[in-house]
């Protein structure tokens, strides 16, 4: 069963935090300074997009939600700017205007596609600029379903309590995006979305995924947090909760432009989900999917509703309905996985090979070896393993894009790369229910067999569609070159 998209028309979300507007000048770097070894950019073109609380507002906006923003700004062209960009999009807005300080502005000059240069004008707002803000709590809170706290450590939430503390007398539920290496002042929010590196810098160096799950569940203990979300770039997301069992994401593989604004774009999905009615679990695997459009595009970015639900629906085969892990994952994920899946009393279907360039005998294959039983474990060799294995001038494609495209295919749900030259290690530690093998060969010339049948599993050899390897492919491509 696949899940419905959320009607996000339905939600409307409060954003309280650090207001700034991303400046972005465009233009062509042809020549060098006479002045000094600095590129000369001839500025052809200037846009001005909200950034900070600001783009997770506009990303909740574009989503098709309702959204209301609050924080400080400056009085001045930089602030009416944002109002004006943040309106457009029907996003209403609740700024403090204090005359004590400018609104926070992140220019960068941009040529062919790359950054050259960010100038930052920022003051850091004091505790009272930042108390007056309270006064507009009652506007915030005004039917919220869900509050974000947008924290980038510019003083708009010098006292994150007292957001907090309010929302939930209101039954709001809080997420937070959160900043620095004290999380204690957001005790008692629902969620939290640190990533990897923000986290460690307060949980501790994270030696493995059970090492990641006990320092966060002991984080959520210590805060009196119901969860925390972690984004973990090229690893994907882990969400741990207080009681329950942790759920892992892949990272969706895409060509990254620019990771400016993927933490906004994850919170605000997050929040307009939760909005409308989603579970977390379901919340998440949105985000998930909204931060892999964001990343392949150019400065601060954002998601429409109909993007997303494109994109969502066209990578719902990675994720598994009972939200366990799927696609590609680490073997530590994929062990957690597994267990998860055998309580559940599905059987384990295992196979391994190269997979350089995945042809139709090994699709026919793979959907072979899927219907022996309820989960289907590919597990690929190494690129040096692949070398060894083939030779020179092997495997055509890495590790990762292999990994990417047995992913993709609707016959398997995990695909993992083992180290070393053999699968033996990996199958004494998952113990699948069946070891499945293509070739013309008996059982025992499969690698691993006797672990398999050691522990009562089953090995199986099934043929391969004939007139089609790897090997073949590539010697016809190298003879017409």
């Amino acid at each position: 069963m696949k899940h419905t998209f959320p009607e996000f028309h339905q939600a409307r979300v409060a954003v309280v935090g650090d207001l700034m507007l991303d400046r972005f000048y465009f233009g062509k770097a042809s020549r060098i300074s006479p002045e000094a070894p600095v590129p000369v950019v001839n500025v052809e073109r200037l846009e001005d997009v909200p950034g900070g609380a600001g783009n997770v507002a506009m990303n909740i906006a574009s989503l098709g939600a309702s959204c209301d923003v609050s924080g400080v700004t400056g009085q001045d062209e930089a602030a009416d700017m944002l109002r004006q960009r943040l309106n457009s999009v029907g996003v209403n807005c609740l700024f403090h205007q204090s005359s004590q300080a400018g609104t926070i502005i992140k220019s960068r000059i941009v040529s062919s596609h790359q950054q050259l240069l960010r100038l930052d004008f920022e003051t850091f707002f004091a505790g009272e600029v930042a108390k007056e803000l309270h006064q507009l709590a009652e506007k915030v809170f005004d039917q919220a379903q869900v509050m974000v706290l947008s924290d980038y450590n510019k003083g708009t939430l010098a006292d994150p309590q007292f957001w907090i503390q309010a929302a939930k007398q209101k039954n709001i539920q809080v997420l937070v995006d959160p900043k620095g290496n004290d999380f204690s002042k957001y005790r008692g929010a629902d969620l939290i979305t640190p990533n990897m590196s923000e986290f460690e810098a307060v949980a501790g160096t994270v030696e493995s995924e059970a090492d990641l799950i006990s320092k966060a569940q002991t984080l959520i203990k210590q805060l009196d947090i119901k969860a925390i979300l972690i984004t973990r770039s090229e690893h994907g997301m882990s969400l741990i909760h207080a009681d329950e069992t942790e759920f892992h994401l892949p990272a969706i593989a895409k060509e990254v432009a620019d990771v400016t604004g993927a933490g906004d774009t994850v919170i605000s999905t997050l929040a307009a989900a939760l909005a409308a009615g989603e579970s977390l679990e379901n919340a998440v695997t949105l985000a998930n999917v909204a931060a892999s459009i964001v990343v392949s595009k150019l400065g601060t970015s954002t998601v429409s509703g109909p993007e997303l639900q494109a994109e969502y629906q066209r990578h719902q085969g990675i994720y598994n309905t009972d939200h366990s892990i799927g696609g590609a994952v680490t073997i530590e994920q994929l062990k957690i996985a597994v267990d998860q899946a055998k309580k559940r009393g599905e059987k384990i279907v295992f196979t391994n090979g190269c997979f350089d360039i995945l042809h139709a005998g090994h699709v026919s294959y793979l959907q072979q070896a899927r219907e022996l039983g309820d989960r289907l474990i590919v597990a690929i060799n190494t690129d040096e393993s692949v070398t060894k294995l083939k030779g020179e001038g092997r495997p055509i494609n890495t590790a990762e894009r292999r990994l990417t495209v047995l992913a993709g295919l609707s016959a398997v749900d995990w695909v993992t790369c083992f180290p070393g030259d053999t699968p033996e290690q990996l199958l004494r530690l998952i113990q699948p229910d069946i070891l499945v093998k293509g070739g013309d060969y008996d059982k025992k010339g499969v690698v691993g067999w006797e672990i398999v049948e050691g522990y009562g599993g089953e090995v199986k050899v099934m043929g391969l569609t004939e007139n089609c390897s790897t090997t073949a492919i590539v010697n016809k491509i190298n003879q017409k070159n």
